[in-house]
């Protein structure tokens, strides 16, 4: 009698225990299918596909599966109501997935260069005013006489959507400044949204101008792939697949992010920053970033070993 009470009571545990785990696999699978449908949606909206299938310094698509190294053109746009605006920040990133690195390269948008479909010299932050993400593309991919296979525009006035959505960023701050009514000490800082921002718009108290500033955009940025990247942000992806799909513009298809996700997700973790400097100019009244030949070489060496060009 003993006995067959044992097994009634075991059985019963057995059929509770697999009632939970039931459970349990049915409300992981409707958690994971709510991301996914949620993910898809968000890339729907984000997906805005260019003319060209294939950048003219390539004779061949990157193939994600085969992990080949790719470009992007991060650009982020002052775009407001009624106005287009211009690429403010102007970001090449190049990802090597056999080195597990990224190198992040900076133009100052003053940069005087060839617009290219115009056939002008102007500032380089123009180019995307004129012909949008292809000629940002065209003219940045001449600059530097390397492939750019993507394009990412964010819309810098939504930009602290993405910050809140991702729950704050960490940066380490240079200099102490006040800039729209928040103060920055020197140091390490935890910002929102709207900090973030503000963080990243000074430049005109900046001993170091523009390119302080193009310092502290770097590393918002770093701050936002490391904390969207974190366990913590899968509690609050509706949030930021939301703010992604109402401020960020790609001619990346969802298969393609997917495998980056898949075969590069190592690379954030070494991030290398470059810079090109130049000197200022006028030329007829209008101030100019003069980068000579002799300073972007090194840097274009740089970037084309690490796409294995």
């Amino acid at each position: 009698m003993r006995v067959d009470k044992a097994k009634k009571k075991k059985r019963k545990w057995l059929r509770i225990t697999g009632i939970t785990l039931l459970v349990l696999l049915i409300g992981i699978g409707a958690y994971v299918f709510t991301i996914y449908k949620s993910l898809t949606n968000a890339v729907d909206t984000m997906h805005q596909p260019i003319s060209r299938e294939i950048s003219d310094k390539r004779t061949d698509k990157v193939n994600f599966g085969n992990q080949e190294p790719f470009s992007a053109l991060l650009l982020g746009v002052d775009q407001r109501e009624g106005d287009k605006g211009r690429s403010d920040t102007i970001i090449v990133l190049t990802v090597n997935p056999e080195l597990k690195s990224v190198k992040m390269l900076s133009i100052p948008r003053d940069t005087r260069t060839e617009i290219i479909g115009r056939g002008t010299q102007d500032k380089i932050n123009h180019a995307y005013a004129f012909g949008n993400e292809e000629m940002s593309m065209a003219t940045v991919e001449n600059f530097l006489d390397i492939p750019i296979d993507y394009y990412i525009k964010v819309n810098m006035e939504g930009f602290q959507d993405i910050v809140e959505a991702v729950g704050g960023i960490t940066v380490n701050n240079a200099i102490s400044f006040t800039q729209d009514g928040h103060q920055f000490k020197e140091g390490q800082l935890d910002l929102n949204g709207k900090e973030a921002l503000s963080f990243v718009r000074m430049r005109k108290n900046d001993p170091q101008g523009d390119f302080g500033r193009q310092e502290r955009q770097r590393q918002v940025i770093r701050g936002v792939l490391n904390k969207g990247a974190s366990f913590n942000s899968l509690t609050r992806f509706d949030d930021i697949f939301g703010a992604l799909g109402k401020n960020v513009r790609t001619n990346m298809t969802f298969d393609e992010m997917m495998d980056i996700q898949k075969n590069y997700k190592e690379a954030r973790h070494n991030i290398d920053q470059l810079q090109l400097k130049g000197k200022g100019d006028n030329i007829n009244g209008i101030y100019y970033q003069i980068i000579s030949d002799e300073e972007k070489q090194p840097v274009i060496a740089e970037l084309k070993e690490h796409l294995e060009l």
